[in-house]
């Protein structure tokens, strides 16, 4: 089964940057007018915002088994610069990272967090989620998922969290680059499911892989996330509709 539709490179141009393909004219935020329930109104560009049948984040739930191929990570330390985007912090990414699956090869371009999780499994919620951006040479988007457990501190994560822009729309070159490798867990088992962008302007033919296994970090490290973004940044999960999701 393909999940992945052709998209333009100038429509996801933007994710070099941010997670958000949002015009610079067009506020959105997580609450009130701008907030999720009216991303669809905010501009009509984010139309699939609100009409769109294959929406992300969602609930993971009545997986199908399936022989899904493994996904080949080859990441290497390339993490060098943080930002802090006021929507979430993202570390950008050097090239020539990349993950294979089924012989489709996409370039990672960033990672960037939410909190709480915008995905849930079987209706659990985390209390943080990072999302690996990827693109392919025509612009089709890849993104892996995964959940963040409270336990000890993630050094690899710290390297970028030390540099953590307290402001938004500043952004810092790490001294120490970050091997996105390393805030992965070790077992690469993952679900698969067709989604969508989880920001304006939403737009779909995404492939979603969430990993099964989970990621550790720090009540502290978690907190520092949440005290900086200063408000929940997760989009409420969306319906199934038809979808399946794969195991």
């Amino acid at each position: 089964m393909k999940f992945c539709n052709f998209l333009l490179l100038f429509t996801v141009s933007g994710l070099l940057f941010t997670p958000a393909l949002a015009s610079e004219k067009s506020h959105w935020g997580y609450s009130g007018d701008e907030g999720p329930k009216h991303w669809g109104e905010l501009n009509s560009k984010y139309s699939a915002c609100s009409t769109g049948k294959n929406q992300s984040p969602v609930n993971l739930k009545g997986m199908v088994e399936s022989k899904l191929s493994p996904v080949v990570i080859k990441y290497r330390a390339g993490g060098n610069v943080v930002v802090n985007n006021g929507h979430t912090i993202q570390v950008n990414y050097k090239p020539g990272n990349n993950i294979t699956l089924n012989d489709h090869t996409y370039e990672l371009k960033q990672f960037h967090f939410h909190s709480p999780s915008e995905n849930t499994i079987e209706g659990r919620s985390y209390p943080m989620e990072a999302h690996f951006v990827h693109l392919d040479k025509v612009g089709n988007i890849a993104v892996i998922a995964v959940m963040f457990k409270e336990g000890e501190k993630n050094a690899e994560l710290e390297k970028a969290w030390v540099h953590m822009p307290s402001h938004a729309n500043i952004k810092s070159s790490l001294p120490v680059s970050v091997d996105a490798n390393r805030i992965l867990p070790e077992d690469h088992s993952y679900y698969r499911f067709n989604g969508s962008l989880t920001t304006p302007p939403c737009s779909e033919g995404v492939l979603w892989i969430v990993m099964k296994s989970f990621s550790i970090a720090s009540k502290k490290q978690i907190n520092k996330f949440t005290r900086t973004m200063h408000h929940p940044n997760n989009r409420p999960v969306q319906p199934l509709n038809a979808r399946i999701i794969l195991k």
